[in-house]
């Protein structure tokens, strides 16, 4: 039986070539013992020294074939080509007169450990490379050189070293597909790289058409040097499942729980077919899919090409699970856009059927769940699902007052306003279950918030009959705005700006409340009286709620109408009279020429000591022609002009006023012209005549239409003019109240009177995630709580005895049980064990002046209450609850990091640019409490 003659590529031609090369200056012909591959090309050309030379190859098993091939050569042929003929006739059969022609006279054996080393540039080879069961490595290093050659090494090619170059060759990693671009050792070799790899057009059919042994010897190697993940990414690949790897390594998955159905395990076993691996094997495939897919994740948000990459693999995995009957079984997982889709149907249906603690336990689910981050719309949406149905499980509030009305609605209500806004645009995703719920959960919200309308319209109607500036019945009035609340800030020595947003509602407000804060304003509000929260103001618009009355006298400081010559007449005049410049700007005047933004005037005007006032009109303008962008929110971008004005008042150091001339409300398309419409003016929300179902009468000296005499809708849904996006002017909460909000660059601007509105402080209790789920009152309790007379409060009643007064303390005594026995103490705050412990004693060797305990304690029970994160400003309000007072909160924080950031570890800091404070809980008890941790 014939010996088999040795493979000879293309390379390894090239090779003997460059090894020969000055043999080949007076020689044409090349022999060499072996076989050229087959579909090697038999013409190319190559680089022996610095001559380019043309090289033709062929095969001959007879003398009659090579001495054929030689006189055609030296016929046909160029002198500078060089015929290589491979054979396996030995030297003896070929003779003297043909191998005279030859390179060193014989044929040439070929060495491929040699020639390997060669083109490596290597001074030796890993002596492994040299067993018989390396033949392969070889011969695949000599096929795989890259056209730039392989990178030099200049010393020992370890095994190693050479299968990672033959790995990156092979299978394209190096960046340009020739595994050229990059050094292999530069490459990562990994199974986030190999992944990334099986979802390239070409690179799985680069691995499955490489000779058997070698796709054994490379899946064994890659196994042990990036991990037991990637021979089953392998195995897929040679089984033509490469593209959908990573598909089928997130829905291996469902095998994670041991109690699996046995329907599951087959379908799962079917997907996979006969590459099935163990469960061990998977489980490991599918922790390395879903690192790869987080990252992605992470890239995708605002790269449009990533979010596709991510997509792409998604929902090819929710086909797969589709036609395998699957997705029932992956309803928790926390990739998949299908799952995501069902948790967010339990957060949905759960807030529709008013159960707040279940929806709060979906949306904790929901949270977990990788796209939240890409899906940032539809979390939204039920993020707003849950908090609408906290509000709907708290006792129905009621609307005791005018003043009352507009200062609830500003502080809470209107944040209802907000959710529903959200709710009301149902689930952006589309889906139809959740869209319903998304209905249900907006006509109970609107239920309750027509009811609070209906009341406010009473008790509007009863109040404008009498109300005045100088006899406001305990409101603040829209033309008193600039005496009560921009004097107050003018008097610190430092200029307002006062910017009016025709049309700004509540809803509308506090999120420009919430964004300005965010962007290191403080906001400001007058110091209650004892007992009472901080609230933000809200002010009592002129009736009808319209521009042309109520901006008017917001401007001017008095009830009266008019259009922009009055305004800035009379605002002027209203400066004038306190002794200070003013400027008042409209829309023609706020934008720039080319090059700038602001006008040059307005720029000007924030550079001098005038009060500098400037209608934005971007609201107003939507109510008419429909808000562009998003329509469920309002930010600061979307208000034009507002961003750089604030930038600019900023950068002089201005305090702004952020306040509106009325409110609006929002088409929701179930509205329709009041058969009424036609009686008095065209107005989208008043009219003259009778009241009817959903109006009410307001008569009065505020009234500034229809003679003194008006009627307005107190329902969103009636106006009397054709179809616009949204409407001002009737008798709503939504419409009559007007936000009022002070912002301050520093706090060192802060008006006599009047303290810091943190945060946590502006926002309602129900909105805020961490706050505990509300339980509704029984129904009982809740009959008699509205049957109660509401009475005035008695002044000369007691006052509750303040803690520690008489013979005990009441922390002294312990209330008896019901079995007589004494009630056993409260466990300790996390804040109290951090003080009283070991490691906090040591931490105080570290700081000259320590706070006392008790402040330290109240600053970690405050962040820990509050879900681990607090504004500078809150957390400035929990240390003065301890009766100390923190000006320099700044400088106390940093005093409590020496304290609290054991060796260094970040446990208290400052996040989002340092506008708020963060206390990592877990690392806390890692630090101080580490024997629980073990």
């Amino acid at each position: 039986m014939a010996a088999t003659l040795p493979p000879v590529g293309r390379r390894t031609v090239e090779a003997l070539l460059s090894s020969y090369a000055k043999g080949l200056k007076d020689r044409r012909l090349v022999l060499v013992h072996g076989r050229y591959a087959t579909g090697a090309p038999a013409e190319f050309t190559t680089t022996l020294g610095e001559e380019t030379r043309r090289v033709r190859v062929s095969h001959q098993s007879s003398v009659l074939g090579i001495l054929g091939e030689w006189a055609r050569h030296q016929d046909k042929a160029a002198d500078g080509d060089v015929l290589v003929v491979t054979t396996g006739l030995g030297d003896d059969q070929l003779g003297w007169d043909l191998r005279g022609h030859a390179v060193r006279r014989r044929t040439l054996t070929v060495d491929n450990a040699e020639i390997v080393m060669q083109r490596f540039g290597a001074s030796s080879l890993d002596p492994r490379m040299h067993a018989r069961e390396e033949a392969w490595l070889l011969e695949a290093l000599l096929e795989a050189e890259p056209g730039q050659g392989w990178e030099r090494c200049a010393g020992v090619l370890t095994r190693d070293a050479a299968v990672r170059a033959l790995v990156v060759a092979r299978l394209g990693l190096g960046g340009d597909g020739d595994g050229a671009a990059t050094p292999a050792q530069d490459v990562a070799v990994d199974a986030d790289t190999l992944l990334v790899w099986s979802r390239t057009p070409a690179g799985p059919m680069r691995f499955a058409e490489l000779g058997d042994t070698e796709r054994a010897e490379l899946k064994r190697w890659l196994g042990e040097t990036a991990g037991p993940a990637v021979p089953v990414l392998l195995s897929l690949v040679e089984a033509g499942r490469g593209h959908d790897a990573m598909a089928l390594g997130l829905l291996g998955a469902v095998l994670r729980d041991p109690a699996a159905d046995p329907d599951t395990v087959l379908a799962v076993g079917g997907l996979f077919g006969q590459v099935m691996p163990r469960r061990s094997e998977l489980h490991v495939f599918t922790e390395a899919v879903e690192g790869t897919l987080v990252r992605w994740i992470g890239e995708a948000h605002g790269n449009a090409h990533a979010r596709r990459r991510v997509f792409a693999v998604l929902d090819r995995a929710d086909q797969l699970a589709a036609d395998a009957g699957l997705t029932r079984s992956l309803t928790t997982n926390r990739f998949l856009p299908s799952s995501f889709t069902a948790q967010l149907r339990r957060v949905t249906a759960a807030a529709a059927r008013q159960d707040p603690a279940a929806a709060r336990a979906a949306l904790d689910e929901l949270n977990e769940h990788t796209l939240v981050r890409l899906h940032a719309d539809r979390h939204l949406a039920a993020s707003m699902a849950v908090r609408a149905a906290r509000w709907l499980a708290l006792p129905r509030p009621e609307v005791r007052s005018v003043a009352a009305g507009v200062r609830s609605h500003l502080a809470d209500w209107g944040w209802a306003d907000r959710a529903t806004a959200v709710l009301w645009a149902g689930d952006p995703g589309g889906d139809p279950v959740a869209a319903g719920d998304f209905r249900a959960l907006y006509e109970a919200v609107k239920a309750r918030r027509e009811r609070l309308d209906e009341e406010f319209a009473g008790r509007l109607a009863a109040w404008a009959e009498h109300a005045t500036a100088p006899f406001p019945g305990g409101c603040l009035l829209v033309e008193n705005v600039l005496a009560e609340a921009v004097r107050p800030v003018a008097a610190t020595g430092a200029a307002p700006l006062l910017l009016v947003l025709d049309g700004m509602s509540s809803a509308v407000a506090v999120q420009l409340g919430e964004e300005a804060e965010r962007e290191g304003w403080t906001e400001a509000v007058p110091t209650p009286a004892e007992g009472q929260p901080p609230m933000r103001q809200a002010a009592v618009s002129m009736l009808p709620s319209v521009t042309e009355v109520s901006r008017t006298s917001l401007l001017t400081g008095s009830a009266t109408r008019g259009g922009q010559a009055v305004e800035t007449t009379g605002f002027t005049a209203f400066w004038k009279a306190h002794r200070k410049e003013a400027v008042l700007f409209h829309k023609a005047g706020i934008g720039g020429d080319a090059g700038r933004y602001l006008s040059e005037e307005v720029m000007a005007a924030l550079a001098t000591d005038a009060v500098v006032g400037v209608v934005l009109n971007t609201i107003d303008d939507a109510l008419d022609k429909g808000q562009q962008g998003q329509r469920t929110r309002w930010s600061l971008d979307d208000i034009t002009y507002l961003r750089e004005l604030l930038a600019t008042a900023k950068g002089y150091g201005r305090p702004v006023v952020l306040v509106a001339d009325h409110g609006h409300v929002l088409e929701r398309g179930t509205g329709a012209a009041s058969a009424a419409a036609g009686t008095g003016p065209a107005a989208a929300r008043w009219r003259t005549g009778a009241a009817d179902e959903g109006e009410v009468l307001l008569t009065g000296p505020r009234v500034a239409e229809g003679g003194g005499t008006i009627v307005a809708p107190w329902r969103e849904d009636i106006r009397y003019t054709g179809r616009r996006a949204g409407y001002h002017g009737g008798a709503s909460l939504a419409e009559v109240t007007v936000p009022v909000l002070v912002l301050l660059p520093d706090k060192a601007l802060m008006p006599k009177g009047w303290e810091a509105l943190p945060r946590e402080r502006a926002v309602p209790a129900w909105w805020q995630a961490q706050h505990p789920e509300p339980v509704a009152a029984p129904a009982a309790d809740a009959t008699q709580e509205q049957q109660k007379p509401a009475g005035k409060a008695r002044t000369g009643s007691r006052r509750p005895a303040p803690e520690g007064e008489g013979l005990f303390a009441e922390t002294d005594v312990a209330s008896p049980t019901g079995d007589g026995k004494a009630a056993p103490a409260a466990p300790a705050s996390l804040g109290a064990r951090v003080v009283a412990s070991e490691v906090y004693e040591a931490q105080k060797e570290y700081v000259r002046k320590a706070p006392e305990a008790k402040v330290v304690a109240a600053v970690v029970d405050a962040l820990a209450d509050a879900g681990e994160t607090m504004s500078p400003a809150a957390l400035a309000a929990a240390v003065s609850a301890t009766g100390r007072v923190r000006r320099n909160i700044d400088g106390f924080i940093t005093t409590l990091q020496r304290l609290l950031n054991v060796e260094g570890y970040p446990v208290l800091g400052f996040i989002d640019a340092g506008h708020t404070v963060r206390l990592d809980v877990k690392l806390l008890r890692d630090q101080f409490f580490p024997e629980e941790s073990k």
